[in-house]
């Protein structure tokens, strides 16, 4: 919140997106001092998170589908086979 604060004293007054690693409390702050900022957690740790619901074993064939389904043009591409 401190920092967020500072931004806005030096002059910040919007920012489209934010990106955030899922800092606790981070998105909050955010909402805060910009509410009209979309906050959205950076897709690396989108995926970090998604791993720890795959059992190790199957952690190889879970990116290769997500890769395939990040890369389609259209939802429906992305979940057929």
């Amino acid at each position: 919140l401190g920092v967020l604060t500072d931004l806005q004293n030096r002059g910040v007054v919007d920012i489209l997106i934010a990106s955030v690693d899922g800092l606790t409390g981070f998105p909050e702050a955010i909402q805060t001092i910009l509410p009209e900022t979309e906050v959205q957690l950076c897709i690396v740790h989108q995926i970090r998170n998604s791993l720890r619901y795959v059992g190790s074993k199957h952690h190889k064939a879970f990116m290769v589908e997500l890769k395939r389904a990040s890369k389609a043009w259209i939802k429906e591409a992305a979940i057929s086979r």
